[in-house]
Formats: structure tokens, sequence, C-alpha cells
């Protein structure tokens, strides 16, 4: 079988707490772990999109609405929706399977992701959001 849950390419949650959300493969393991003996990945995704921003806005509302809310954890194949896409963003020395360990180190690893998601969409790269 090919392999094309591959790393960086854009998926939708479909389902959890997160259903309908796109998210991003971090890295993927196909044959499992001990804890986890099926096909599963670690995924970045958005928990909150940015909102329109329109001309007339402050530039204090414009930074409100340009805010991205992040989450990052395990999910098996058969809960996510690979497309077509691929991004460009490189999470690995942000997000790792370690970091969902402890609380204090999933914080720190969805604040990195949100601060390299909001870099995204402030540059005008579109078609993840």
């Amino acid at each position: 079988m090919v392999k094309f849950l591959k790393p960086n390419k854009a998926i939708i949650v479909l389902q959890g707490r997160y259903a309908g959300r796109k998210a991003v493969i971090v890295k993927s393991f196909d044959d499992g772990i001990r804890d986890r003996p099926y096909g599963h990945c670690l995924v970045a995704g958005i928990k909150k999109y940015p909102s329109k921003v329109i001309r007339k806005d402050s530039a204090k509302k414009t930074a409100k609405k340009s805010r991205v809310k992040c989450f990052v954890k395990l999910v098996n194949y058969q809960h996510l929706m690979p497309t077509r896409y691929t991004l460009d963003v490189d999470l690995k020395d942000v997000v790792s399977v370690d970091a969902l360990l402890t609380k204090d180190k999933k914080v720190a690893a969805c604040k990195a992701t949100k601060e390299r998601f909001e870099e995204r969409f402030k540059t005008g790269k579109g078609g993840f959001y």
C-alpha cells in the first residue's frame, strides 16, 4: 500500500472534539506503538480560525480578529480525512509525542504552533484557513 499520510499533509479531523477542524500531520505511526497498536498520527490543528477583517477595523481589532487557537493530539487514521494539500510550515522541532506527556509541555507546544500558524496567516499565504 502506498504511504500517503506523510508529514505536512493537510487533513480534516472527522471524530471527537475537533471534528470538522483542519489540521496538519506532524508525524505518522503506520504500525502503531505499544500503547496504540493501530495506525495513528500526531497532528497539530486549528481550534479557532481567524475572523474576517474589514478595512474600517482599528489596528487593535484587526490584531484580535487575526488570532488563532491551536490543538495538538494523536488521532487514529480512521478518524481523519486527508486532503490533496500540503503545508510549508515545519512543526517537527516544536511538536513531538513527548510534548503530550505533561500539561505544561503541551501548552508550550500549542503556543509555538499558534505562533507559526499566525505568522503564516499574516504573511498572506492562504489555503489552510
